[in-house]
């Protein structure tokens, strides 16, 4: 009886222990479970990026060069007549009316040559006239008989002889003219004089034309650059296309802008297009006049010139942020319907009012990703924010 009821609570020890060690059991399982749902991966959210569509409005097509400013007249003023220099009657570097007078050239000696050549003139005139006379006196007594023949030959031959000297004597006279208007020297033409090249007292003109000084035009002033050939085609595809002529394209409307300027604030037109192009450079010239009425375009400044030649309608336009470049050129980042990023490759225009033209690979109603560019690969997932591209201030460019 004692063996029996010390086995039963032995029984009950080992239940007690399985049911321990079950529990146990439970416990490290929900514990590990709870584990693995906090160490779980949740993927990030898509990035968000600012998409817009396209800008779509007309933009006008330039061809864009670089040239240089030159004068439409300039002229060395050189002494023509022996002499020496007077006065100087300008002050070096001013703008002058035509016919001012620059320079005086001991003007006495050609005066005195004047007179001269005048005084001998009267002589032939007068005479002349006795000769005349004298002609029409033989003549009348050649028909009254009262001479001979070889009178009034003579009488015609002092007549002639008279009415040459005369003409002789005028020719001096306005050579003497001339001469004596050469010592002064007048601006052929409105213009701005340089520093002068002689001074008062010095003799000019000894053996050949002695250089004074310079008078250069300045309104309007010439822009020549070249145009390439590709743009040379593109232009004569165009005008013929809307049926211009030669003379139609000389009226194309130029703008110039230097460098320090922003845009091209000067306007002219077309006023020369060379009729061949340079083989050796493959270009052509062209020069464009341009109105300089305050004298802002000096000759010799490096300018950039645009010619606009055509309009687009319709062109589409994206912030050349929004761009991006590889070694297949360049691309822009786009969104598609699944709000996935995909590279598109475009092709570029130029910049107009501050915004890119893209002329091929974009359609009008893509959305394009215009800022965190840096977030985004193509392939990915975003998040898109609609937005409006707005209008930068124009490229000084």
């Amino acid at each position: 009886m004692i063996c029996a009821n010390l086995a039963r609570p032995a029984h009950r020890n080992g239940a007690w222990r399985q049911i321990g060690r079950t529990l146990a059991a439970v416990a490290a399982v929900a514990v590990l479970a709870g584990c693995e749902e906090k160490n779980a991966f949740v993927a990030p959210p898509p990035p968000k990026v600012d998409v817009a569509t396209p800008v779509q409005r007309a933009v006008t097509r330039y061809v864009e060069a670089t040239g240089n400013t030159a004068p439409i007249k300039s002229v060395d003023l050189v002494a023509r007549v022996q002499g020496f220099l007077q006065s100087i009657d300008y002050t070096d570097g001013t703008f002058v009316k035509q016919g001012t007078q620059l320079f005086t050239i001991e003007p006495e000696t050609y005066k005195l040559k004047l007179d001269q050549a005048q005084a001998a003139e009267a002589g032939a005139q007068a005479s002349l006239k006795q000769a005349e006379t004298d002609f029409k006196r033989q003549v009348d007594l050649v028909q009254r008989q009262a001479v001979s023949q070889a009178t009034l030959d003579t009488s015609t031959a002092n007549r002639d002889n008279a009415q040459a000297t005369l003409q002789q004597a005028q020719a001096n006279t306005r050579i003497a003219e001339v001469n004596y208007g050469y010592t002064k020297v007048v601006a052929p033409f409105d213009g701005i004089v340089s520093a002068h090249m002689v001074s008062i007292g010095e003799l000019v003109g000894v053996s050949s034309p002695t250089q004074l000084a310079t008078i250069v035009a300045m309104d309007p002033i010439w822009v020549n650059f070249t145009v390439n050939e590709q743009d040379v085609l593109r232009i004569r595809a165009e005008a013929q296309r809307r049926g211009l002529t030669a003379a139609d394209l000389k009226q194309f409307p130029i703008e110039i802008g230097l460098q320090t300027e922003t845009g091209y604030p000067h306007e002219g037109k077309l006023d020369y297009v060379a009729p061949t192009l340079n083989q050796s450079t493959g270009t052509l010239a062209v020069r464009g006049l341009v109105p300089n009425d305050t004298r802002v375009l000096l000759p010799g400044y490096f300018v950039r010139v645009r010619v606009p030649f055509t309009q687009e309608k319709d062109a589409l336009l994206v912030p050349d942020t929004a761009l991006g470049s590889d070694q297949g050129g360049r691309y822009l980042l786009v969104v598609n319907g699944d709000n996935t990023v995909e590279q598109r490759k475009v092709q570029i225009g130029p910049v107009d009012n501050g915004l890119r033209v893209i002329e091929g690979g974009l359609k009008p109603d893509d959305r394009v990703v215009t800022a965190g560019l840096l977030r985004v690969i193509p392939g990915q997932k975003v998040d898109p924010q609609v937005t409006k591209i707005g209008q930068p201030q124009a490229s000084a460019k």
